[in-house]
């Protein structure tokens, strides 16, 4: 019987679902991570599936959403977008410590996977750590600069007035370099990847990560079976049943 249990780690809300013989066990261990105005429980049938294939799942809150709410409103949450991106790459070596620490995780098999928001800061994280084996982006994007800066033109360009100075807004271009995986595709490693996404996206545009997938194609010269891109052209802003079963057989692959 797979169990959902509803925990607050180091003052992050989050689901904790395992297959029930498993609870004390040291197993395989993904963290996914919701979308932009999303919150933990919806991703629920993701960690159902993995956990029936004895792994381990947390399903953290987002700064800033479902039990972590700030009151903002959708333009406000919008202008932190980047920052809850950010916070969230870090609380994800915060968790991973812990269920570490517990004696639940094997550290050698770890995965990180999430859908538009969530697949973005999974991308970043593979920048900042090498613990996480294997990972799955369902309509993100690696390409934080561009991605910034094509944000901050379109609301200048809608007549948005931004609460930024032009050295506020450079400056906080400047901090996202670090975790754009365009910029530093040697932290890659060769490691499992897998994109999903949708060529009818108004979201998260397919264009710029299918580029970027390409690009590092010769990068897993040796091992191409470890790098994949699943493209769905009838897909707009959502996954498909396709999209969700092929996360889980890609981490029942390679974790």
């Amino acid at each position: 019987m797979v169990i959902v249990e509803k925990q607050i780690v180091a003052n992050i809300p989050l689901l904790h679902i395992v297959d029930e013989s498993l609870l004390h066990e040291k197993t395989p261990f993904v963290m996914f991570i919701h979308g932009f105005t999303s919150g933990k429980e919806n991703n629920l049938h993701y960690a159902y599936l993995l956990a029936e294939k004895g792994i381990r799942v947390i399903l953290p809150e987002a700064l800033y959403h479902g039990e972590r709410t700030g009151n903002y409103d959708i333009k406000q949450l919008s202008m932190r977008f980047w920052k809850i991106v950010v916070n969230e790459i870090k609380e994800l070596k915060t968790l991973k410590d812990y269920f570490i620490e517990k004696q639940l995780v094997d550290p050698k098999r770890i995965g990180v996977a999430g859908t538009s928001m969530g697949g973005i800061t999974t991308l970043g994280a593979l920048t900042q750590y090498d613990w996480i084996k294997a990972a799955v982006s369902l309509m993100g994007s690696p390409g934080y600069v561009q991605m910034v800066k094509t944000q901050l033109n379109s609301l200048q360009q809608s007549g948005v007035e931004l609460p930024l100075t032009s050295e506020e807004m450079e400056q906080q271009v400047k901090g996202l370099e670090p975790f754009d995986l365009t910029l530093h595709r040697d932290k890659l490693q060769n490691r499992p990847l897998l994109f999903w996404h949708g060529e009818k996206d108004p979201v998260v545009p397919f264009a710029p990560t299918y580029q970027f997938y390409k690009e590092i194609v010769p990068m897993y010269e040796e091992n191409p079976h470890m790098l994949k891109f699943i493209t769905d052209p009838l897909a707009d802003h959502k996954v498909s049943r396709e999209g969700v079963y092929a996360l889980v057989d890609w981490f029942e692959n390679y974790l």
